[in-house]
């Protein structure tokens, strides 16, 4: 079984209608005096303006929530109706800078002050500088911890920049709810771990056996794997199929532009990689992304990210090395095309399990 060919999607180098400002009132010029009444004996919603920073809107955490649009994609719920075009792009750029600034900035932090931590309590005969390149190279365990947990600080960075920036509920970064359907993520999850499993026995086949040799302190990657994958998966999904999809979509009409940007910019933060490994990421967001705008959120995404780095740095720690996955420069064109046709059978079978939990995809 060759390990070349896995490789992991991480660590990378989704209410009811309410009457607002641009929707007409509800009442009608036929309307009873007690309905009237009824409406007037409410105080008046104040208007969704936020705050005053040049006139882009910002808040502040307690600010006044704008409601994403009715009817309208997951790609689309940051566009706000009658706004001018420059005003969405300028505060959907500066989101964006700063949810990938506060990205590059924690993931580093976390992570060293993780090694950190282990260093001191494991090694401190060693030298700092050679433990910490050992481990951030995830040849020791508490690099693969640190990183993981580095970058499952995307979610909340992705909430702050919700709230602070767009002035909507970070809720409706998990789906057009607004909130994660879980009874779909499981679903996704076990679709997830046959389909690929399928995909990975067959391309073991194409390509030369391997032998078990677990390598050094396997189980304890393992039980690393374990608990944190599912939190790193959902941290870049968060980011790059959640915030930057609906910040890219807020600045056009069409949503197919935040599908196609968001995930070049995922392909784009893994490094340094040959041509077939960079389409074979690419087709993986892009998959991941029509997968959202098609169910309406990111369980499917997150369902296929966790089961896939489960895979890779399983099979990995059983024939090779962690360590060698995550050094992944590198692949051949079959291995892109099983890889691409393992997703791209996922997301049909996904897609059809949306359908039959009659899931929507559009706001109310």
């Amino acid at each position: 079984m060759s390990t070349k060919r896995r490789r992991s999607r991480g660590n990378p180098a989704k209410p009811l209608k309410q009457s607002g400002p641009g929707r007409p009132s509800s009442t009608s010029p036929g309307s009873t005096s007690r309905s009237t009444s009824r409406s007037t004996s409410r105080p008046a919603r104040p208007p969704a303006t936020g705050g005053a920073i040049s006139g882009f809107g910002f808040g502040s955490l307690g600010g006044v929530e704008i409601p994403p649009p009715s009817g309208v994609l997951y790609p689309q719920l940051l566009r706000r109706e009658g706004e001018p075009r420059r005003l969405a792009i300028g505060r959907a750029l500066i989101g964006i800078a700063v949810a990938l600034s506060l990205y590059f900035l924690l993931v580093s932090v976390v992570s060293q002050g993780v090694v950190m931590l282990s260093w001191t309590i494991t090694s401190p005969t060693l030298s700092y500088a050679d433990y910490s390149k050992a481990a951030l190279a995830f040849r020791l365990p508490a690099g693969m911890l640190g990183t993981n947990l580095g970058i499952a600080c995307l979610i909340p960075i992705t909430f702050a920049a919700m709230m602070v920036v767009h002035q909507v509920r970070p809720r409706w970064l998990g789906s057009i709810r607004p909130r994660i359907r879980w009874s779909y993520l499981f679903v996704s999850l076990g679709i997830a771990a046959v389909s690929l499993a399928a995909v990975f026995a067959l391309s073991t086949l194409a390509g030369p056996a391997a032998q078990l040799k677990p390598q050094p302190n396997f189980w304890v990657f393992m039980i690393i794997i374990l608990l944190t994958s599912p939190l790193q998966a959902a941290g870049e999904e968060y980011l790059f199929r959640g915030y930057l999809l609906q910040a890219f979509g807020s600045m056009v009409k069409n949503p197919w532009f935040g599908v196609l940007v968001s995930s070049v910019v995922f392909a784009a933060f893994h490094g340094l990689q040959n041509p077939p490994l960079f389409l074979d990421r690419l087709a993986f967001g892009i998959l991941a992304a029509i997968l959202v705008m098609k169910t309406g959120g990111l369980e499917a995404g997150i369902g296929a990210h966790v089961i896939n780095n489960v895979y890779a740095f399983g099979l990995a720690g059983l024939t090779s090395s962690i360590a060698q996955s995550r050094a992944l420069t590198s692949i051949g064109w079959l291995d892109a095309l099983f890889d691409v046709g393992g997703f791209a059978l996922f997301a049909v079978l996904a897609y059809l399990a949306a359908r039959l939990l009659k899931l929507r995809n559009r706001t109310v």
